[in-house]
């Protein structure tokens, strides 16, 4: 069952100017879901990243211009963010994530890329990705209450 919210849905402009609009339909979102400030940091740093991600990478260096639909569903035991954008199609889980190893060395000699990744898959409960009528669809879900 979804719980009734005002904004579910919010339409933006694929750029880096609209990184703070995502953010805060973000934290709405969050303390609409009762989410505690642990999770609605983790949530709003995995939807950064994978917003910055389409932006940067499936259409400013692409050439592409473009919106991001992002929606919201608070039901009674989860709170599911979906990003969905029409640029190169990219599943963010199939990047190399960093091993122990990586993540022990120091940040100077550490390889450029894949930790924003690693945080946003590690950071919420479950993160899918899924390519449909040729739009990207990044599904975020994080349970509430515990």
């Amino acid at each position: 069952m979804e719980i009734d919210n005002p904004l579910t849905r919010l339409n933006v402009t694929a750029n880096l100017d609209s990184l703070s609009i995502i953010g805060q339909f973000i934290v709405d979102a969050a303390e609409c879901a009762g989410l505690d400030k642990r999770k609605t940091y983790n949530l709003r740093l995995a939807v950064d990243e994978i917003a910055t991600n389409i932006i940067m990478h499936g259409h400013e260096e692409a050439g592409l211009t473009g919106d991001i639909e992002i929606s919201k569903e608070i039901h009674d035991d989860a709170l599911i963010i979906t990003l969905e954008d029409s640029g190169i199609a990219f599943d963010p889980r199939t990047m190399d994530m960093p091993t122990e190893e990586d993540l022990s060395t120091p940040l100077e000699d550490r390889a450029i890329g894949g930790l924003g990744i690693y945080l946003t898959i590690n950071g919420v409960d479950r993160f899918d990705y899924e390519r449909v009528n040729n739009h990207n669809r990044n599904i975020f879900e994080v349970k509430r209450g515990e």
